[in-house]
């Protein structure tokens, strides 16, 4: 491993002390401005990590190991990878994005509402740089606690309920987790996530510990069918809670299956993979059905999002099955594996850029049901590009960051089979008929009202939020290779440790 200076320390504990820092502040425009500088520091800070990231290697880098609790041999220990290190860049964007998104809009306690972001940036920077299994649980399982006060406090008129299902769903989940980590930590002698990787288990005991991050990282993802609580989570979340929901929580579960399934339990995840497939089809399929008949525009996105999210559980698994198939299966593999990576990215451009379309009009007529719309583009012609941007990029059209990801899973499908890709294809038809069917009735036709005829377009802060994401999305969908190139050595690493 690479030794470095403290950098993911501070990347971590700058924005959770920041947070805590807000909550004394009396004055609205101060903590406003306090969360902006934080959150620009962070990221400005984060670019440290590309910058200075070495490529060409699978090794962890600038690593931090400090005892913590020498008992248990529990170490405060971080590091980050070609797999972590996009997602950590990811998650500083976002943030300050949302700052920027909810700067007039929130008027209820506008320093706490700062402050639980903040520490929920802080929290999901742990969650991707920890390197010892206990201490990402920790940040693992502390995601839950801002997210639910963002919900529960600033959410709208069924908060408690969503809050409620969504605290259930995952703490649930995370219990077996953790009882697999412990596990694993006493059979290897080390907590150290590296170090479980190169663990000797009988099949047995790997189905165990498969099911039990199954059901972890299957509720974050989330997958088909413990997907019920993310509708529900978004309709009610604020804007930006919808935005972090989307763009950053969801990747936990799949980041879990890259880090602990796949290169901890190999044989476990090749007699499983069909489970995973299936579920995987189920959600790029039925949820998408299930998205074309909603006429509420956020739970539209929502089921949209687990649609999406299918195509980078489906890339993991179906790995084994070209193995299976092909005599050279590396190419075929490598292809699926890293369109789920790069999926994991995409997504959270594009769902954070939907979400924040549909803030802007909320904002404006407070209602997100599509059939109060119609005819935006008249009196919005700037936001109705923007929006019409996003959608083309959810529905997968080339030149955008959401045919990357879909195209290279889709041919790595191939690769095992022509069922699989003819299912997960489905998903570009799906995917452009309720998307499309959305910007019909909401962008483009008559002014359906004259609350639609009295909108206002974009101002500066709205453009430079999407302008931002409107980069990030065409950027990345016409030069994705430096993501891919960063990502190789990790996931050709982690291909050979999950088939050897």
């Amino acid at each position: 491993m690479v030794e470095q200076t403290p950098l993911l320390s501070l990347l971590i504990w700058l924005p959770i002390i920041g947070g805590a820092a807000l909550l004394l502040m009396r004055s609205a425009d101060w903590a406003r401005w306090a969360a902006l500088g934080v959150s620009v520091a962070v990221f400005l800070l984060s670019l440290f990590l590309w910058t200075g990231f070495e490529g060409g290697t699978a090794a962890m880098q600038f690593v931090e190991r400090v005892p913590w609790v020498e008992s248990f041999d529990i170490d405060y220990h971080l590091g980050v990878d070609g797999i972590s290190m996009p997602l950590m860049i990811l998650t500083t964007f976002t943030t300050v994005l949302v700052v920027i998104a909810g700067w007039d809009v929130i008027r209820y306690k506008p320093a706490a509402y700062y402050a639980a972001f903040l520490i929920m940036e802080g929290v999901m920077l742990g969650v991707f740089a920890a390197l010892d299994a206990i201490l990402f649980y920790m940040f693992f399982e502390a995601t839950l606690i801002p997210m639910f006060l963002i919900i529960g406090i600033w959410g709208g008129p069924a908060r408690v309920y969503a809050t409620i299902k969504f605290f259930i769903y995952t703490f649930l989940g995370s219990v077996m987790m953790l009882v697999a980590l412990i596990y694993l930590g006493y059979q290897a002698g080390s907590f150290v996530i590296t170090d479980l990787h190169d663990l000797e288990l009988p099949l047995a005991s790997q189905v165990l510990v498969f099911l039990a991050f199954l059901i972890a990282f299957a509720v974050k993802v989330p997958m088909w069918p413990v997907h019920t609580w993310l509708p529900d989570a978004h309709v009610e979340a604020p804007t930006g809670g919808s935005v972090i929901l989307a763009a950053l929580m969801l990747k936990i579960g799949g980041y879990g299956f890259l880090r602990f399934s796949l290169p901890i339990v190999p044989e476990a995840s090749a007699q499983l993979d069909w489970l995973l497939i299936g579920l995987s089809l189920v959600a790029i399929v039925y949820v998408g059905l299930v998205a074309m008949v909603q006429d509420d525009m956020k739970k539209l996105i929502a089921y949209s999002s687990i649609a999406h999210m299918g195509f980078v559980t489906l890339g993991y698994f179906i790995i084994f099955r070209v193995v299976a198939s092909q005599a050279e299966p590396e190419a075929g593999a490598m292809l699926a594996l890293t369109g789920g990576a790069v999926q994991m990215i995409s997504h959270g451009f594009v769902s954070a850029a939907l979400f924040l379309c549909v803030g802007v009009l909320y904002d404006r007529l407070h209602s997100r049901r599509i059939d109060a719309y119609g005819g935006v583009a008249h009196r919005m012609p700037v936001f109705a590009g923007f929006f019409v941007l996003f959608a083309m990029a959810n529905a997968g059209l080339p030149g955008t960051s959401g045919f990357v990801g879909e195209f290279m899973v889709i041919l790595g499908s191939f690769q095992a089979g022509f069922w699989y890709a003819a299912i997960a294809g489905l998903t570009l038809i799906l995917g452009a008929a309720y998307t499309l069917w959305m910007i019909k009735r909401v962008v483009y036709g008559e002014v359906a009202n004259e609350e639609v005829a009295a909108l206002a377009d974009v101002n500066g802060r709205e453009r430079l939020v999407l302008g931002a994401l409107a980069v990030a999305v065409i950027g990345l969908g016409v030069w994705p290779g430096p993501l891919i190139d960063v990502m190789a050595p990790s996931l050709e690493q982690l291909f050979e440790s999950a088939t050897a």
